[in-house]
């Protein structure tokens, strides 16, 4: 009998909700449906255009040694100048050949006749001069090899010559075919071992890497993506719609920051192209979440998709809005910086935040909307139906939790989090050129022999660039500075001579490093280059960056929250939140990075970026968490009603989208360069600790203590309460 009744009862409700949905159609019309095919065919005709666009974003991508290095330094202008001398750059590279034991009169033999052999790329005519090379355009084409003396290390086990030569100028290609061919004319013999070391041939390893990065991030971050949102859905054809807004915002990202580079001669690197497809990615997926949660909910409270996906932008599209606002903020602090991939980092990142923004607000609330409610299917959100709530009882455990003890919770937190933080001491010193790889490739082995065989000595000179008027006096000045064991004239060209100077200390050593210093105040009116020098001015600029943009950032972001909550209390409280995560997650990279993964340096510019983002995307999660507390606040709710039910029904979106962009930046790590794994690992890290420990427990613990004084000065600080929000006002996230 309960069950008759049952089942008459659900189809009446069938029968209703068939009525509804009936009476809403024929009241509403075609023209909302119109709307939805138009945005479709919108997006169908942007994407045309923009694909043609975004294939070329490799021709203007920018991975000279000027781009990765500071603008004003002294070094840049070395690395500008030699540029512009006949063949542009010099190819330096060392050729060492090791026997344990010791070398035979016979392996000195093969290595003279290999040595020899390496003229030019096989059918090649050389240049006689690289003022002959003039401007090639032949990848194969070179000046004549310079080759260097032979040198041997003291205990008879090592020999290394140094070869150089010129390639046309800004053609890697030729660059790489050089270093191939002396690959492949020096070959092991008989026991003893050839190596390819030096600057030339570790720049191609690392542009090697750099060549498959855009097709290995897309792939890799649209897989972990996808996965991710099956679980999060439980959907067999869900998944798919966030996944191609996500990838029409990248295309359409591509194209635009090509179009940067072509108009504005924005600096495009592979490094800025490669993180703007995790942003768009990472940041993207999170916007979808938000809103199809916001969408689905909306969809049990209204009958027709339209009605329910319009209501559903107006509740979040503000959270929206101020957290893609922080992260383009953020972002855009970067035009600050001195180093020029990171300078160019700001807007390239910024288009694809913008972009992937757009995607969401636009191309993915159609596609639903066209789709309707089946899109959803197995669990479809019928109409008057109730949500599950099991995710939803974990928050509110949570909640429960932190609200009977908010000081002991509070406290824990902040002292787990500056615990964390103390291993940032252990953070391993600047990233060398031959540490820069995850694996060991043949040039960093070469570097490796070298200082063990020389500890004494420089593998790789420094380039002094001095007017040539004055080259005579600066070649006499440089061997006289103490740490140079000699100096030699290079190439002339546009009024510049090109001086090689040999240092007696290893390369990268504090003792090269003084005497790089001594060089710079010894030789008035040159300027004082090469790959130490660079390293040694990235240092610099990094630690002026740091100084520079990390205040403009805390300062930006905060305008953004002040506008958004109406407070000043609560903009501090999530600031200083997400600037202890960002401690936090150096502090475990410093447990991690030498201790179990090896890694003998930090990349320099590892401590801004990922201040940068871990705030500007931090902020994110705090914005959904407080912007419920807010509404919550406004429509009656006391302050610890309101702290524990904005936990309730954000926490599990916010996880889900923590999670996603979590993994987006862990794909990083998968790279085989230092400088990605670190970046992937501190900001992936960094994120999982924002999203399930301190929006959960830390700001949800401030909330219920500081109770309405967190609003402060704002009326919600004042006021005992509300009748309800305004329409402006609702929920960012169910």
């Amino acid at each position: 009998m309960g069950s008759n009744t049952a089942g008459t009862s659900d189809i009446a409700g069938a029968k209703d909700t068939a009525a509804a949905e009936a009476t809403a159609k024929s009241s509403t019309g075609p023209r909302r449906w119109v709307v939805a095919w138009g945005v479709l065919a919108l997006w169908v005709i942007v994407l045309a255009v923009a694909g043609a666009f975004a294939g070329r974003l490799g021709d203007v991508q920018r991975d000279q040694t000027a781009d990765y290095l500071p603008a004003g330094a002294d070094s840049t202008q070395v690395a500008a100048l030699q540029e512009k001398l006949p063949g542009g750059e010099i190819t330096a590279l060392v050729l060492v050949y090791h026997r344990d034991g010791g070398l035979t009169a016979a392996d000195r033999a093969t290595a003279a006749r290999q040595l020899s052999a390496i003229t030019v790329a096989p059918g090649v005519q050389a240049a006689k001069s690289p003022a002959e090379l003039g401007d090639a355009k032949d990848p194969k084409e070179f000046a004549a090899v310079q080759h260097g003396p032979a040198v041997t290390s003291k205990d008879g086990a090592t020999l290394a010559y140094t070869l150089t030569t010129a390639a046309p100028a800004k053609n890697d290609d030729a660059r790489k075919a050089f270093v191939d061919d002396v690959r492949q004319r020096a070959t092991d013999t008989d026991g003893m071992s050839v190596r390819v070391g030096g600057d030339g041939a570790l720049d191609v390893d690392a542009r090697g890497v750099f060549g498959s990065l855009d097709t290995t991030l897309m792939l890799a971050t649209g897989l972990v993506v996808a996965l991710l949102l099956i679980l999060t859905y439980r959907s067999p054809v869900l998944w798919l719609v966030p996944l191609l807004a996500v990838g029409a915002g990248a295309v359409c990202a591509r194209a635009a920051v090509y179009g940067l580079a072509t108009v504005f001669d924005t600096t495009v690197t592979s490094q800025s192209a490669g993180i703007m497809t995790v942003l768009v990615f990472g940041a993207g997926t999170d916007y979808a979440l938000l809103l199809v949660a916001r969408y689905r909910d909306e969809l049990r409270r209204t009958p027709l998709p339209y009605d329910a996906m319009r209501a559903a932008l107006r509740g979040c599209g503000p959270a929206l809005f101020a957290s893609s606002g922080t992260v383009v903020a953020g972002l855009l602090c970067l035009l600050a910086a001195d180093l020029n991939n990171i300078r160019g980092l700001g807007p390239v990142g910024a288009v694809g935040v913008v972009c992937a923004l757009a995607a969401m607000l636009t191309l993915l609330p159609a596609l639903l909307v066209l789709l309707g409610r089946r899109v959803f299917w197995p669990l479809i959100p019928e109409y008057g139906s109730e949500p599950a709530a099991r995710r939803r009882n974990l928050f509110a455990a949570m909640g429960s939790s932190t609200a009977k003890r908010p000081t002991t919770v509070l406290l824990t937190g902040v002292v787990l989090l500056g615990a964390l933080a103390l291993g940032a001491f252990n953070l391993p010193g600047a990233l060398k050129q031959e540490d820069s790889f995850t694996s060991k490739p043949e040039s960093t082995l070469a570097m490796g022999t070298l200082s063990t065989a020389f500890p004494d000595r420089g593998s790789r000179p420094l380039q002094v660039m001095t007017p040539t008027g004055r080259a005579d006096r600066t070649l006499a000045d440089a061997r006289l500075v103490d740490g140079v064991a000699g100096a030699e004239r290079g190439r002339s060209g546009g009024g510049w001579t090109e001086i090689a100077v040999t240092a007696t200390a290893a390369p990268e050593s504090a003792a090269e490093s003084a005497t790089i210093g001594r060089l710079r105040q010894r030789l008035t009116g040159a300027h004082v280059g090469g790959a130490s020098a660079q390293a040694l001015d990235l240092a610099d600029t990094n630690a002026h960056d740091r100084l520079t943009v990390i205040p403009l950032v805390l300062i930006s972001v905060l305008l953004v929250l002040a506008l958004l909550l109406r407070s000043l209390i609560a903009p501090l409280l999530l600031v200083a939140a997400v600037a202890a995560v960002w401690g936090a997650a150096l502090g475990i990279g410093g447990l991690v990075f030498g201790p179990v993964l090896g890694f003998h340096g930090l990349d320099p510019g590892l401590p801004l970026l990922t201040f940068v983002f871990l705030v500007a995307l931090g902020v994110d999660y705090g914005i959904f968490l407080m912007h419920r507390t807010r509404e919550e606040a406004l429509r009656g709710a006391g302050p610890q009603e309101a702290a524990l039910t904005a936990l309730r029904t954000t926490g599990g979106v916010i996880a889900s989208a923590g999670t996603v962009l979590a993994a987006t930046f862990a794909v990083l790590a998968s790279l085989p360069l230092v400088m990605f794994v670190e970046l992937g690992t501190v900001i992936a890290v960094g994120v999982l600790l924002d999203t399930f420990l301190v929006r959960t427990y830390l700001v949800t613990g401030a909330n219920l203590l500081l109770g309405r004084a967190v609003w402060w000065p704002g009326r919600l600080s004042r006021a005992p309460r509300t009748a309800e929000a305004p329409p402006a006002l609702v929920s960012a996230a169910p």
